[in-house]
């Protein structure tokens, strides 16, 4: 059974006489029950990972009342270690996560959900929420802070490797590889653009374009001039130890050695809650926001992955701390104005 008790009350009925000594509420999740009781808050944000929790940090600041609603289950689970990132550079994930939540939960008038949202309508009132337990939350605004599900391809371990070997961006691990025999996982136009991109931390750089080639004249006299190969066979197997690549075995059996491979796959949204909603999608899949973090929807914020293609820990940070803070400005604005 979930149980919650906000960080002002677990100090008050544990008797304990120092805030810094109390438990972090970041394990603490309120019971289906408690919520059906207590359903009203300022905001709901669905999704509680590295922007969820930005966006909450930044409400929790402005004294609004906020559930974060969160199953603990981030893309990057599976990376080791997350870089480019100040003050954390090399810090697996996961620590940077809990550290945040617990910080998060320092703010009384937030709380956290062990959930999963799985339902939301319009009220007069601004928005309710089902969960998958059962719930039904309601607030005056919502924050996507969702991310992205990446589409994995039919190669044996590519799924195992992905985030630890198989990368997608060479700013969060290019320079730990930097120098190894690399390859892309690509073709046509976008694959001679990460080509370009790759091919400037790894110089042994082979292009895999599973199928025949589709580049144009100039742009294999560039592969050409910078010693980059392109390889037309089939990737089948990735041959890898706890997911870190070593080989690749391609249709007919043949190998090859190789240390890392980059690709960039297809995603879905992770919730689609947003468009049922009435959200809409940029063409590259993302939700369309604004400067402000705004959705097409009026009271419907979002952030991170799901409305960007700068896939970062500091990123996905920033655009959490700006939804929060422009929401907690426009509750400002619509109760100054009310009458």
């Amino acid at each position: 059974m979930q149980t919650h008790l906000t960080r002002r009350k677990f100090i008050l009925q544990s008797g304990a006489a120092v805030i810094g000594a109390a438990l972090p509420l970041s394990f603490v999740t309120q019971s289906t029950e408690s919520m059906r009781k207590a359903t009203q808050y300022e905001v709901i944000i669905i999704g509680g990972s590295y922007s969820g929790l930005a966006a909450a940090m930044a409400l929790g600041r402005a004294m609004r009342r906020v559930v974060v609603i969160d199953r603990g289950e981030p893309c990057n689970r599976q990376t080791p270690q997350s870089h480019n990132f100040l003050t954390q550079d090399g810090s697996s994930p996961h620590d940077i996560s809990m550290l945040a939540k617990q910080q998060v939960a320092a703010y009384d008038t937030v709380e956290f959900l062990n959930d999963r949202a799985v339902h939301g309508k319009n009220t007069a009132h601004g928005f309710e929420i089902q969960t998958k337990s059962g719930a039904v939350l309601s607030a005056q605004k919502l924050i996507f802070a969702t991310g992205i599900q990446d589409m994995m391809p039919q190669i044996e371990g590519f799924s195992e490797c992905w985030g630890k070997s198989v990368l997608h961006c060479p700013y969060c691990h290019g320079y730990e590889v930097r120098g190894v025999p690399t390859g892309i996982i690509g073709n046509g136009e976008s694959g001679f653009e990460m080509a370009k991109l790759i091919h400037h931390w790894a110089s042994d750089c082979t292009i895999f374009t599973q199928g025949k080639a589709t580049f144009t004249p100039e742009q294999l006299s560039a592969f050409e001039r910078h010693s980059i190969r392109v390889d037309e066979r089939k990737i089948e197997v990735i041959q890898h130890t706890s997911g870190y690549v070593h080989s690749l075995v391609f249709e007919g059996g043949a190998t090859i050695p190789i240390d890392v491979l980059y690709s960039r796959q297809p995603f879905t949204q992770h919730c689609n809650l947003p468009e049922l909603l009435g959200c809409t999608l940029t063409e590259d899949g993302y939700l369309a926001v604004d400067a402000m973090q705004r959705t097409t929807i009026p009271g419907i914020f979002a952030c991170g992955d799901n409305s960007t293609r700068m896939r970062t820990v500091a990123n996905a940070i920033a655009t959490g701390t700006t939804a929060g803070m422009m929401l907690n400005k426009e509750l400002i604005e619509e109760q100054f104005t009310t009458f």
